[in-house]
This record gives C-alpha cells, sequence and structure tokens, in this order.
C-alpha cells in the first residue's frame, strides 16, 4: 500500500514539474522548453473565439432537413402566421416514424375552413386502395396503403369536409412522405413557421 501511495505521489510530482512547461506551449510556445509567444495566443483567440461564439448561436437556430420529400437542406425559425405553402416544423410521435418523438419539417398544405376530402382509388398492379386528397379541388397527394418496407400504413379518413379550426394539413408531393395523408392534421400551436435558408 505505501509503494502504490509513493508511486501515485511521484507520479504526481513529474505532472506538477512538468507543468510550467506545458503551460508555456499552451501560451503559443513553439516547443516544451521555449519562451512562451503571448502574442500568438492573442492571434488564435481572435480566430477561434468569434468563430466559437458565432457556431455557439447560429447551431439552435438552424435545422437541418433530413428527407428527399423537402426542397431544403437548411431553415430556420421564422416567427409570423403560416400560410399556406409555408414551410412548418413540429415533433412526431408516432410508431411508423419510430420509437422515439422526431422533429419533421413539412408544408403547409391545407388551413383551417378549406375544403378538404379523400377519394379511394385502386393502386397499380394489385387490390390495395390509394387514397387520393384534394384541397379545395386541388391534389394534394396520394397515400400508399403500404411503405417502401412492406409495412402497412392506415390512411386518414376526414369527418368532416372542412379542416377544423385550430388545425391544418401538412405534407409535401413526394410520394414516399409521411404525412397528414397518415395522421391527419396537425395542431396549428404544434408548428412553428420555418424559412428556407439552403
Amino acid at each position: 500500500m505505501l509503494l502504490l501511495t509513493w508511486r501515485a505521489g511521484n507520479r504526481l510530482w513529474r505532472e506538477l514539474k512538468d507543468l510550467p512547461l506545458r503551460a508555456a506551449v499552451a501560451l503559443g510556445a513553439s516547443g516544451l522548453g521555449q519562451p512562451a509567444r503571448p502574442a500568438q495566443l492573442l492571434k488564435a483567440y481572435g480566430i477561434v473565439l468569434p468563430i466559437g461564439f458565432f457556431a455557439w448561436w447560429a447551431m439552435p437556430q438552424i435545422t437541418l432537413v433530413m428527407t428527399p420529400s423537402i426542397d431544403a437542406w437548411v431553415v430556420h425559425r421564422s416567427p409570423g402566421p403560416i400560410h399556406r405553402g409555408d414551410l412548418i416544423s413540429f415533433t412526431l410521435s408516432d410508431p411508423v416514424a419510430g420509437p422515439k418523438p422526431v422533429a419533421i419539417t413539412k408544408y403547409a398544405l391545407c388551413l383551417p375552413g378549406d375544403r378538404i376530402s379523400m377519394v379511394d382509388r385502386h393502386g397499380i398492379g394489385g387490390p390495395a386502395l390509394n387514397g387520393w386528397y384534394y384541397c379545395n379541388g386541388t391534389l394534394l397527394g396520394v397515400s400508399k396503403p403500404a411503405a417502401r418496407n412492406g409495412k402497412a400504413l392506415m390512411h386518414w379518413r376526414p369527418d368532416s369536409p372542412r379542416i377544423p379550426e385550430g388545425m391544418m394539413f401538412v405534407g409535401s408531393r413526394h410520394p414516399d412522405g409521411y404525412d397528414s395523408r397518415y395522421y391527419g392534421p396537425v395542431a396549428i400551436e404544434r408548428l412553428t413557421r420555418m424559412e428556407k435558408l439552403l
């Protein structure tokens, strides 16, 4: 036990003895045993700190879009009322989307009070039905009976001919998009208006 304590103390002493040399390198010395160059350190701070502060400020402001159904790679929050065609973001909790809630970005397609209808039609090559969704007579998209992995998908069926107040039909034109065609309109209070950066 005494031997272990002595070895630990000896190691600590070596580390403390080398501390001034390591500090000199940290302060811009060209190597161990060389004199410190504080001007070099200040130049490094002048470059690194502004970049670090900008990244610290900017990262929470932007969202990376990880889906091919949206024509954007990077979006950011843009306060204001949501209009038809605006990008929106919200958190989705759905078994098809995965075991954990996920942040998704879609388009606002059909607004409160708009006429919504769904027509069942047979898909190509089988008896399964696809749902054709229309907002004010304009085709929004077509739902599929199964996902690309073969998992069965349930179509959302409108309860009334109009989108309810406080709700919005969200989605995209992408044929494989998972959106209101399957889970129905989303409460506007859950939506955040977004704007495309890239």
